[in-house]
């Protein structure tokens, strides 16, 4: 049947709530694209008139839409090349969705996003719908065709694994902004003494390049291994300048919630750090320099004026 102007509309009111959904579920912002626009698809061949409440059915339609995609992309992510990253998303992109509570700006970051690749599919489904939207189990067994019981079981075992993986904490912005300064003068001054003392003992760096940009297979671990890749990543060469593809200016954001290094080259972006910092120091850098996974982040950012860098890297 054909969809009525109002049809539509329904739909796009309800599509920047379906793309925080499946980006979340997903860890990729062009994969909650599609799985969006699938739903669209869904709900144009549907008896609309028959549907009693859109807004469940489409949640449920994506939601399913989403974990079939979860089951194949384990697959995909067996042979994917290196370590795999989610898509960051910089700020102020409306697919990060609700930001108004301490769950769900956790919800959405960049390591939780990470811990969230632990879970089995409707694990992660749960921890989303519940913890970063809310909806009460009764409406989360009803999307997923599990009981109650089972929704509340399952919500509670995935949020047990997120927790072991991560303490829960919330930075105060500044102290934040400070610490990425100091990272800075630090990874440029050439030394490791000054890395090693702003890293935690248990710190890791990840690379993902997808078999497009070299990045390190295996994580680096501990401050003193993390602060020499670190040291070296800001050393200026012109290896590092034929690798970037010029001389990045590197700008200070936020990534998923929480501090990031930006680095554009001729306006293009071609890394993402984002920072897990945490009261005893920096915990993790996780670095997305895919091409592929970097589009979004390039047409966002060109989208703003974000004035001038902090530092240009590798200048001729």
């Amino acid at each position: 049947m054909a969809l009525t102007l109002s049809d539509v509309h329904r739909f796009e009111a309800s599509r920047p709530r379906l793309e925080a959904i499946a980006y979340r579920l997903l860890g990729s912002a062009s994969e909650a694209e599609d799985a969006v626009q699938e739903t669209f698809l869904r709900w144009q061949a549907a008896d609309v008139d028959r549907v009693e409440v859109p807004e469940a059915w489409l949640t449920k339609v994506l939601t399913n839409l989403c974990l079939n995609q979860l089951t194949s992309a384990r697959a995909r992510r067996e042979t994917y090349v290196g370590q795999w990253l989610p898509e960051p998303l910089l700020a102020g992109d409306p697919m990060l969705g609700p930001a108004d509570t301490a769950e769900q700006r956790e919800s959405v970051s960049y390591a939780v996003l990470v811990l969230l690749e632990r879970l089995a599919p409707n694990e992660r489904a749960v921890y989303v719908l519940r913890e970063a939207f809310a909806y009460p189990h009764r409406e989360i067994a009803e999307i997923l065709d599990i009981t109650e019981s089972a929704s509340q079981q399952i919500f509670h075992r995935a949020k047990k694994h997120v927790a072991d993986g991560r303490a829960r904490t919330e930075i105060d912005r500044d102290a934040a902004r400070r610490i990425v300064d100091e990272f800075l003068a630090a990874a440029t001054s050439g030394r490791t003494e000054p890395l090693v003392r702003l890293l935690t003992q248990d710190a890791v760096a990840i690379g993902d390049g997808g078999g497009k940009v070299p990045a390190r297979a295996k994580a680096f671990e501990g401050a003193l291994a993390v602060a020499k890749f670190m040291r070296g990543l800001f050393r200026p060469g012109p290896a590092q300048r034929a690798l970037a593809g010029g001389s990045p200016e590197i700008y200070a954001t936020t990534a998923n919630g929480e501090p990031a290094l930006v680095a554009v080259v001729d306006g293009r972006v071609f890394g993402v750090m984002c920072l897990e910092i945490t009261p005893e120091g920096i915990a993790a850098f996780r670095n997305q320099v895919n091409p592929d996974k970097l589009e979004r982040a390039t047409r966002q950012w060109a989208a703003v004026d974000h004035g001038e860098p902090l530092l240009t890297l590798f200048p001729q």
